[in-house]
């Protein structure tokens, strides 16, 4: 009896789901929402969330709070977003450390691809090789002469392990075939601090947050990372026409969420954050920094991110890069 019992309870959960659903997402959102950064404030993905926060608030009559939770190389945040309820109040920008470079950890406490979802791509922008004025090469062919001669004495910083400073800078240690050190940050913001003040060499820091820095000459940029050149510093040539011929790292950002966060209010985020990331209104910011908006759908994100994971799977496994 109780077996059917139970049996019977089971089918109604299951009959009741969708209504349920439904009737969260006519209801959504009725309270704060938060978007967890997984790194300090002040880098790109903290730019990124302050874009789209005031815009999304404005939309929905709602407070939405920006929480920065760093650590991990952005795994903490991730890790509390992955383990919220799932009923899409608990947002984050994704990296490419959540989005397709997770497999260089050995012992993370939630599984990225299944614990967590994107929601929508927000942008891409490229990034900047830029030096502390106190390095002499000023090319990409020079730097790279200067790394080989001195190996392993030259510290670049990141915004953790996987970050995409982190991976950017990895896959050209591996097609220049240089040895440089790697000091990670918890956030990119702290690793340009220590730029800034010469406590390290090198960054392969986001075109929005190094910009500023490169026009007021307080570090030097030798390369960008893109294919082609950036509109923003048109006379920085690509790191591929530098010396190191069919390399490209475009980093880009997602709104993620937990998985199982109910399919209705998955499509009215993705299709609200899209029309704001896409308006004629938002323009000119993404422009001035260099930046470029993305939007879609969430399936679009998934297949971007499975591309991207299969592409920087195998450039870690050829590095060899692990971190326990």
């Amino acid at each position: 009896m109780h077996r059917s019992m139970r049996t019977i309870c089971l089918t109604l959960a299951a009959l009741l789901a969708p209504g349920l659903a439904s009737a969260q997402a006519a209801d959504y959102p009725s309270r704060a929402i938060r978007i967890v950064v997984p790194y300090n404030a002040g880098g790109i993905a903290d730019l990124l969330a302050r874009m789209v926060a005031p815009k999304l608030s404005e939309k929905y009559g709602q407070p939405v709070v920006i929480e920065n939770r760093a650590g991990a190389g952005g795994h903490i945040g991730a890790d509390i977003v992955a383990k919220a309820p799932a009923d899409g109040y608990t947002l984050m920008v994704g990296t490419i450390s959540h989005n397709g470079a997770f497999s260089m950890y050995k012992n993370l406490p939630y599984d990225p691809p299944t614990d967590l979802q994107p929601v929508v791509l927000i942008a891409e922008s490229a990034s900047l090789l830029v030096v502390h004025p106190s390095v002499p090469a000023k090319t990409v062919e020079e730097f790279i002469a200067l790394a080989k001669s001195r190996p392993g004495q030259l510290n670049y910083g990141s915004a953790g392990n996987g970050s995409a400073i982190h991976m950017a800078t990895e896959l050209f240690k591996y097609m220049a075939e240089v040895d440089l050190t790697h000091v990670a940050y918890k956030g990119g913001a702290p690793a340009l601090t220590d730029l800034l003040g010469g406590q390290i060499h090198l960054m392969f820091e986001n075109v929005a947050t190094a910009l500023p820095h490169v026009k007021s000459g307080k570090i030097r940029a030798l390369g960008v990372t893109s294919p082609a050149r950036n509109p923003s510093l048109p006379d920085v040539p690509t790191i591929a026409e530098s010396g190191v011929p069919g390399y490209a790292s475009v980093p880009w950002y997602t709104i993620s969420t937990g998985s199982g966060v109910p399919a209705e209010i998955v499509r009215k985020l993705a299709g609200d954050i899209s029309a704001i990331i896409r308006s004629p209104e938002m323009a000119p910011a993404w422009e001035a920094r260099g930046l470029m908006p993305l939007g879609g759908t969430a399936d679009e994100a998934a297949k971007r991110n499975a591309v991207e994971t299969e592409r920087w799977t195998k450039v870690i496994k050829a590095a060899n890069i692990t971190v326990n």
